[in-house]
């Protein structure tokens, strides 16, 4: 039983509430957010989240709705402290840890309830139910962002200091009533995303890359680096995966679009998708992967693992930032050369950024067809040239002729993702490397987005047109593996559509 005693305003409050886990349940290790949290509850790993938002929990109930997106009272956040400093003192730490989260969730509520009876605070049924469910975030979650979290609908969340949060919905950036009490509970909550997949954010290591369970990417900047206190940036994944075919019910990809695209996979065509912040990489990279065969040997390389493949023979590795003195690093680059050792089939790099690129090129040209990476860049041309000065910064001496032999030898296929002004997302170019001519790359595209215009809204109105290449230059790869006659009929599907 709980017998403790609680200071309110000078008076004893005494309550018996009943065992928690009455009757017991099984013991379980309390999954996400849960584990590892609960030994920190009562220190500065949990807070009182004044700005925390009426929503559903994550794991219970359906997403906040748009109404429920609002910003709150101080005389709620007054009554919420009150409330949850209660619940600490009352709350056994020990039990609760034991517990599956679910089950940890309807205790609290419980344990909340008989507060608010012995304490008569005066709140209508609805008012207890937002209270109830922030508390319940605050300590099994990660507080006053978990209605976000819980949103499919949303891209991005960027939280810029405790007063300040913005989303991301359907390409558009909107200010949300979300607010935390103070900076050292943002700081708090972006060392619980983190310490989840091993890694810091402190004074001495104040930048860090880290993903939530889901593999949402998270980016956290904390001060003396941020001025006005932490700054959180995550980039959301939907918990449905996007596929070719829904990207063609959004206009993204056109259906003989979609089907070069699967080609491109199943054929192990060497694969690098451009494109800008937001473009869309990531997602379209996932959706490529899919038309992977089962039997193939899969080794991804990820500063932050994301990509999540669904075939079976799958090894995942992702890259480790130094220690306190320094040491013990892991690069993409690491990662990649250490994967020529690893009898990879295909090697698959989430994001390109620096001298690495030259290891995944040699991959590509040394027996392991079908390799994919994503680059950030502006055009299929400027994407090449990318590539060019990723190898110069390397230290590679090479002849820029030698380096672009490379290249034309590595790379098969550049996919160009796009997000346009409307804030939809666009594959614009799909386009081979043929070859050189002279110390020239050429290139040529297969499917190009025409923007026509927009409409009254301010949506942007286009199609995928064809560039009337009668045969690819992956022709003879995709004979070899059976695939000619769905790529001609592609082909002339495009064809008859742009005549």
């Amino acid at each position: 039983m709980f017998g403790k005693r609680g200071n309110d305003g000078g008076k004893r409050v005494e309550a018996n509430f009943r065992p928690l886990g009455a009757p017991a349940p099984a013991p379980a290790a309390m999954p996400g957010a849960v584990q590892g949290m609960m030994p920190s509850l009562a220190s500065a790993a949990i807070v009182v989240e004044p700005g925390g938002m009426a929503a559903a929990p994550r794991l219970v109930h359906p997403p906040a709705s748009g109404a429920q997106m609002r910003e709150k009272s101080d005389s709620y956040y007054t009554t919420k402290s009150q409330v949850f400093s209660a619940l600490i003192d009352t709350i056994d730490l020990s039990q609760l840890s034991r517990m599956e989260a679910d089950a940890a969730r309807e205790e609290i509520r419980d344990i909340v309830n008989d507060i608010i009876a012995i304490k008569n605070f005066a709140m209508s049924i609805s008012e207890q139910e937002e209270l109830l469910d922030d508390i319940c975030n605050d300590v099994l979650g990660y507080g006053p962002l978990e209605p976000l979290l819980a949103r499919d609908d949303i891209a991005d969340i960027m939280v810029n200091g405790a007063r300040k949060t913005y989303i991301e919905v359907d390409g558009k950036v909107q200010e949300t009533g979300i607010r935390f009490r103070d900076n050292q509970q943002l700081l708090n909550i972006c060392q619980r995303i983190v310490s989840q997949v091993g890694r810091r954010v402190d004074e001495s290591s104040p930048i860090c890359d880290a993903r939530l369970p889901d593999g949402s990417r998270v980016n956290v900047i904390a001060p003396p680096l941020a001025i006005d206190g932490a700054v959180l940036t995550i980039r959301k994944f939907k918990k449905d995966k996007l596929t070719l075919d829904q990207l063609v019910r959004f206009g993204a990809i056109s259906p003989h679009g979609a089907e070069i695209l699967q080609i491109i996979g199943r054929v192990r065509c060497n694969v690098v998708i451009s494109g800008g912040t937001g473009s869309g990489k990531t997602t379209l990279l996932n959706c490529l992967t899919r038309y992977i065969d089962a039997n193939e040997r899969i080794i991804t390389c990820e500063d932050s693992a994301e990509l999540q493949l669904q075939q079976p023979h799958v090894v995942r590795l992702e890259t480790r930032p130094p220690n306190l003195e320094g040491e013990g690093e892991v690069t993409m680059r690491d990662l990649v050369k250490n994967c020529l050792r690893m009898r990879p089939e295909r090697i698959i790099v989430g994001e390109v950024r620096g001298p690495e690129v030259f290891d995944l090129l040699q991959a590509m040209n040394t027996g392991h067809d079908g390799s994919m990476g994503t680059i950030h860049s502006n055009s299929p041309r400027e994407c090449l040239n990318r590539i060019e000065a990723m190898i110069a910064m390397g230290g590679f001496t090479l002849p820029p002729k030698t380096v672009r032999e490379i290249i034309v030898g590595s790379v098969d296929i550049i996919i160009q993702a796009a997000r346009l002004r409307d804030g939809s997302r666009r594959i614009t170019h799909i386009t081979e490397v043929v070859g050189m001519e002279g110390d020239v790359i050429i290139t040529q595209d297969l499917l190009l987005y025409d923007i026509k215009g927009e409409d009254a809204q301010g949506k942007i109105i286009g199609e995928h047109v064809s560039t009337g290449i009668g045969r690819p230059a992956f022709w003879d790869r995709a004979r070899y593996y059976n695939e000619e006659q769905r790529l001609a009929a592609a082909l002339d599907a495009m064809e008859k559509q742009a005549s």
